[in-house]
């Protein structure tokens, strides 16, 4: 597996931020990093704004970034003031193998109550987040996922989701439009009085969608089951599957004849079903501990985590295989919550992955296998500056 990962290094090009600006972001009045593809180590002590750093990356992918905050809760508050300074911003010069590319977003000012994103490519005005999934895949692991297979299932098929994006940039705009149309007909529904041709056409927006959804997943999840079997030195082999109504229903028919499927299930439920109990916003994915034959949940905390930074290698190795280009991997204290051999096989197989991997810790000695194969940076009191390893 080894020297697969290298190989695949050696012929993927990695997506790697070489530039990351910040403007009134949580701790940050401004904020510039410049970077190289190598992985990225940020050292420093608990509440310096290295979690800011990483969630300000996760923000050049669509959804709410990795603490899924309220976008004005965002803004910088200067110490002692009564109000945020202002609309927060991130700005990110990145490198793909189709070329660099400028990324930029933050908070509209102008949204009611604040909540709206505005983004940009290449200067221009995007029409929606989902334009990010284009130029740049993220994926990331934080101390909160660490109950991920304990937790409520919208969590899982959030995780799922943007590993989706890496390989399928429109899916965001389809889950987007999937879950307008879904809020729509309950509203209506609970309104009462809706239109039948209204509701019709808002059903049929939300069955195409919502089997593109569940078809963009399956495939994925097909693909990932077999990188995800791999072992990584000391990671355990991972299990994965896809459970849900719309997902069986392709099992057994193609996709048109499972949209009508869908359109007939949501207008015979209008009458009980204003939430929608079919559909793959109450799909689930199911992740196993193959060696033990057990379900995540039932592992421990050490085991799950293991198995997270499977299926996050797992899915970089495919994406590196299938698109020649390796995700950007956001890391928020991973390191010290792996044993010395699992830390160490991490670090090899970023790098012989090529990917550009943020990783936080408030312990340098964590990262002293990458000292001469990543980039140090050392924050402090919301300062980020070049650092120096220690000798």
């Amino acid at each position: 597996m080894e020297a697969e990962s290298a190989d695949l290094g050696a012929r993927a090009r990695p997506a790697a931020v070489s530039r990351l600006s910040l403007t009134d972001f949580r701790c940050y009045p401004r904020a510039r990093l410049d970077c190289d593809p190598r992985p990225v180590v940020l050292v420093g002590p608990n509440g310096a704004g290295k979690t800011n750093l990483l969630e300000a990356l996760s923000f050049l992918a669509p959804g709410r970034g990795l603490r899924r905050a309220r976008l004005a809760d965002v803004d910088r508050w200067p110490a002692g003031s009564g109000e945020a300074a202002g609309p927060w911003a991130v700005a990110a010069t990145v490198e793909t193998a189709a070329g660099t590319v400028r990324l930029g977003t933050g908070r509209d000012p102008g949204g009611t109550p604040g909540q709206r994103r505005l983004v940009r490519v290449d200067g221009r005005r995007a029409s929606s987040q989902s334009a990010l999934a284009s130029h740049l895949s993220i994926v990331w692991l934080t101390p909160e996922m660490n109950r991920l297979f304990l937790d409520a299932a919208s969590a899982r098929r959030r995780f799922l989701d943007r590993l989706v994006f890496g390989f399928d940039g429109a899916h965001a705009a389809r889950v987007s439009a999937y879950r307008h149309g879904l809020g729509e007909r309950a509203r209506l529904l609970r309104d009462g009085g809706a239109d039948d041709a209204w509701l019709s056409a808002l059903e049929d927006t939300i069955s195409t969608r919502g089997v593109a959804i569940a078809a963009a997943r399956r495939a994925l999840v097909a693909r990932l089951a077999a990188a995800a079997a791999e072992a990584i030195g000391p990671f355990p082999r991972v299990g994965v599957a896809l459970e849900g109504t719309v997902e069986a229903w392709l099992d057994e028919a193609p996709a048109l004849a499972t949209e009508e499927r869908f359109r007939a299930a949501l207008r015979a439920t209008r009458g009980r079903d204003a939430e929608g109990t079919v559909g793959p916003h109450r799909s689930d994915l199911a992740v196993r501990h193959l060696a033990k034959g057990v379900p995540a949940a039932r592992c421990s905390t050490g085991e799950q985590k293991a198995l997270l930074v499977s299926l996050v290698l797992a899915h970089a190795r495919l994406l590196a295989a299938e698109r020649g280009e390796t995700p950007t991997i956001l890391l928020d204290e991973v390191a010290a919550h792996l044993d010395t051999e699992r830390r160490a096989a991490l670090y090899d197989e970023l790098c012989a992955l090529g990917a550009q991997a943020w990783l936080t810790g408030t312990d340098e000695a964590l990262f002293e296998p990458l000292r001469r194969r990543a980039q140090l940076f050392r924050v402090c009191d919301g300062v980020v500056a070049p650092g120096r390893w220690s000798s």
